[in-house]
Parts: C-alpha cells; sequence; structure tokens
C-alpha cells in the first residue's frame, strides 16, 4: 500500500465505500490523515466500521474544517448534478480529488524516481495497460498495474529502493482523470475516443477535454490518431509543447508507429514487430494496442525485441478476445466481454471466418450494425431472449440456427467447425463466442456467461488449454 504522506496532519472527508474507497481510507490514515468517510449504503458504513475505519455521516460534518473531498470516481461530479458531497466541497472552498490524484502527489513526493505509464481512451485501455504491464514484467521490470484495472492505485507498493528497475502501469477512466488536477505521468497514452459516459460528462467536448488532461500532462504523449477527436488533440498539446508520438490502426492517418497487415510499422525503422502470428494480438484494433505497447516500453527504455518477445507471450485478457483453448484443429475464442454490436465488430473482422455464437439480452439495434461483417460467419448460433430477433436481423445467405443455450451453441458450433476441418485437410477453425448483447437473460454477468463457455469448451473431448489462459 502506497501510505499518502501528502495529507498527513489534516483533515480529509471520503465519500464512496466500494473497494477503492476501503483502500484510499486506510492509505490517507497510515499517512497520518484524520479521515472521516461515508457512503449513501447503509450496508458499506457498516462495513467499514466492522472494519475499524472511521466514519461517520457527512450531512452533519462541520466542512469548513476539512482540507479535501476525497470523492469515489462513480460518484457524480458535475452531471446530470453533483453528488450533495461536492455541493458541500464547493459551498465551503474544500478540494475535491480522487484517489489517482493522491498517488501522483505521492509520486510527487519520491521526486517522481518510477516511471509512470497512464493510459486512457474509449476502447482498448485495459487490454493495452495489460499488454504493457506484461511486457515490462517479462523484461523483468517490478510492475506495479492499477486503477480502473485490477487493484486500486493506492494499494500498489510504494517506490523502492531500485526505482530504476520499477514501473507503474496506471489505467485511468475518464472519472478518475476528472478528480486527478496534477496527474502527471512519464508517459501518457490516449487510445481513442468516440460517445461515452456523456451521461456523466455532459457533451462530448467535456468528455474529449478531460480525456485530453492526460496526455497534455505527461512528459510524453503517444495518442492514437484514427478518430477526428484524437488527432485534433494531438496536434493541440504537440503544439503547446508537449511531445508527441503518434499511432495508428493502420485506417490510413499518418503515424510515427502504425498496424499494416499484421506488422507493426515504425515510419523510420520498417517493421518492429510481428503480431499475425500472435493469437491474442489478433485484429487491427490490437494492432492499435500494441502500437501504443510498443511507444510507451520503448519509452522507459525497453529494447525492441524486450517488447516483442513480451508480445508473444501475452495471454489477453480474460472475456476479451479470449483464447480459451484447442480441440484439433478447432481453435474456441471467449469475447463475452462483447455486450453491444459495436463492441462485436473487432472479434467477426479478426478472423476470415468463423463459429458465431451470438445473443443474450438486446442492445438498442441488435446486430444491424454488423451487417458488413456476416460475410465473415461460417455460421451463426444465436443464444438468449435475443435469438429470435437476432435471427430476424441476420443475413438470408449465411446458415443459422436458434441454439438456446450457451452448451447447445458449443456443442453445435464445434460439431460444424469439427467437419469443416475435416473437409479441409485440418485447416484450423474458429468457435467465436461474441454475443452482441447484454448477458442479464441468463446470466448475472458478461464474465460468468464467459466462464459458462469456457467450462463447456473444457469439458469436450479432446480439449487442450492455452498455455497461460485464463480458463
Amino acid at each position: 500500500m502506497i501510505a499518502v504522506s501528502t495529507f498527513a496532519g489534516k483533515r480529509v472527508a471520503l465519500f464512496g465505500l466500494g473497494g477503492s474507497g476501503f483502500v484510499t481510507t486506510r492509505a490517507l490514515m497510515a499517512g497520518g490523515a484524520d479521515v472521516i468517510a461515508w457512503d449513501d449504503n447503509p450496508s458499506s458504513v457498516e462495513k467499514a466500521a466492522a472494519e475499524n475505519l472511521p466514519t461517520g455521516n457527512l450531512r452533519d460534518a462541520d466542512w469548513s474544517a476539512f482540507d479535501a473531498l476525497v470523492l469515489a470516481p462513480g460518484v457524480p461530479l458535475t452531471h446530470p448534478q453533483p453528488h450533495w458531497t461536492v455541493e458541500l466541497a464547493h459551498k465551503a472552498g474544500v478540494e475535491i480529488i480522487g484517489d489517482v490524484e493522491l498517488f501522483f502527489r505521492e509520486m510527487a513526493v519520491a521526486n517522481r524516481r518510477a516511471p509512470v505509464i497512464a493510459i486512457t481512451g474509449t476502447n482498448g485501455k485495459s487490454t493495452t495497460t495489460a499488454l504493457i504491464a506484461h511486457v515490462l514484467k517479462s523484461a523483468g521490470r517490478d510492475t506495479q498495474m492499477g486503477g480502473n484495472i485490477g487493484r486500486a492505485v493506492l494499494d500498489l507498493d510504494p517506490v523502492s529502493h531500485t526505482p530504476a528497475n520499477q514501473a507503474y502501469v496506471i489505467e485511468c477512466s475518464s472519472y478518475q482523470i476528472d478528480l486527478a488536477p496534477n496527474l502527471n505521468a512519464h508517459v501518457g497514452v490516449l487510445l481513442n475516443l468516440t460517445p461515452d459516459h456523456l451521461e456523466r460528462h455532459g457533451t462530448m467536448e467535456n468528455y474529449a477535454a478531460i480525456k485530453e488532461r492526460l496526455v497534455a500532462a505527461s512528459d510524453l504523449a503517444v495518442v492514437g490518431v484514427d478518430d477526428p477527436a484524437c488527432s485534433a488533440i494531438a496536434k493541440r498539446i504537440e503544439t503547446a509543447g508537449t511531445p508527441v508520438l503518434r499511432i495508428s490502426d493502420g485506417s490510413g492517418a499518418h503515424a510515427d508507429v502504425s498496424y499494416r497487415d499484421g506488422h507493426l510499422i515504425e515510419t523510420d525503422n520498417g517493421t518492429v514487430a510481428r503480431l499475425d502470428e500472435i493469437g491474442s494480438l489478433r485484429g487491427a484494433h490490437n494492432g492499435q494496442n500494441a502500437a501504443a505497447a510498443y511507444c510507451a516500453c520503448q519509452a522507459i527504455g525497453l529494447s525492441q525485441h524486450e517488447i516483442e518477445t513480451g508480445f508473444r507471450s501475452f495471454p489477453g485478457l480474460a472475456h476479451r478476445m479470449e483464447q480459451v483453448g484447442r480441440v484439433g484443429p478447432v481453435l474456441f475464442i471467449n469475447d463475452s466481454k462483447a455486450t453491444n454490436a459495436e463492441a462485436a465488430a473487432p472479434a467477426l473482422s479478426s478472423f476470415d471466418k468463423a463459429y458465431w455464437i451470438a445473443g443474450g439480452l438486446e442492445k438498442a439495434g441488435g446486430i444491424e450494425s454488423l451487417a458488413p461483417h456476416f460475410e465473415r460467419v461460417a455460421k451463426a448460433y444465436f443464444i438468449g431472449e435475443a435469438a429470435g430477433h437476432f435471427a430476424a436481423q441476420f443475413s438470408d445467405t449465411i446458415p443459422y440456427e436458434i441454439s438456446g443455450t450457451v452448451k447447445d451453441a458449443v456443442n453445435h458450433a464445434f460439431a460444424d467447425a469439427q467437419k469443416q476441418a475435416e473437409a479441409g485437410n485440418g485447416a484450423e477453425q474458429v468457435v467465436l463466442l461474441s454475443p452482441a448483447a447484454a448477458s442479464f437473460d441468463q446470466f448475472p454477468n458478461f464474465e460468468i456467461r464467459g466462464d459458462a463457455f469456457k467450462d463447456c469448451v473444457a469439458a469436450l473431448p479432446g480439449f487442450v488449454g492455452m498455455e497461460g489462459s485464463k480458463s
């Protein structure tokens, strides 16, 4: 845990007693702060009190005595309206910050001796964060990964006595950036921007401006320039004096590092990594993620060889284009995290042909937007409540069936894929779960849906798991 020394002897209000709230309270106390923690959920307050954390109703507190309000990222700061603690803090002139801000203040106290890589973007930030951390670990770095992925940022280990061998890799959501006015990474990564969380930020302009702050305040900015908003940000912060490396998924934007035809290409040096043989980094979307990881890792001292070696052993994230395993030439991919059509498109576009399992609780628009990718489907297997509607939206020229359940879909898709493999002299076939729908009709969440898929696959005769897989 990183003790927050910057608030030693000061009085801090903390609101939001989820997992990171507990960690933040303990980190503040360890650093010598006087903390009062609260939550709108009485059970969360009771749990905190049972663990000997200092709790108190912040509605009744003397806000003039507080030096800061530390707010959980999910608590509304501005939209749709400020939370009541935010209004009380504003009225008393109390600064409002989050745990990521506390982390960066502690890094400043430590004279920024260990490099920090901070990653944000609408899509791909978790994969990129995990990829960067994996590459650094594989190269022997003491790597601390957290923030919006895995461990809470203040739950990471403090700066060691050998900081040159240490690195922090921090995923930052827009909510966290909004609460971190002094965010200052050695390398800041902005992957892409599409409309998201507008109920929290009000407008796309506000959302983009928050994301921009991460790269604008970094020593080096790595920016994906395949969308107009990020391209404009790259130009703007470069003009203001921030060094910028531009990355691209190969869709045509001029960049310093681009993905093309399975290769990662650096403008001045040609191919620097081959991704076409790395199953966990399939597709142009992962090409952009790998380009970001290449730039970030190289910036803090890794060699091209170390980076490419790390890429080759990357297992991927569970439920996101996760290679589950094989039965002979049939490869099974778990992309249960794809809970809408937009999220399923990268998976479908990553394979020439796939036996596609889709369905669940339908989102607005169903799978209509996926029509350009239907030609990549060998056969579709529709499950859950959306099955009938998905079938009605699907191609008239490609076979499909209403499977109903994940188990039936896996068994039927495997049988069909196996027949095709035999007809094609053992050519690889892919069974892909990429539901393009929420899970809540049959499963509590997408993780449990993905685990059900993996259990069904693992039960097939002859199943062999992937090395390093999370099945």
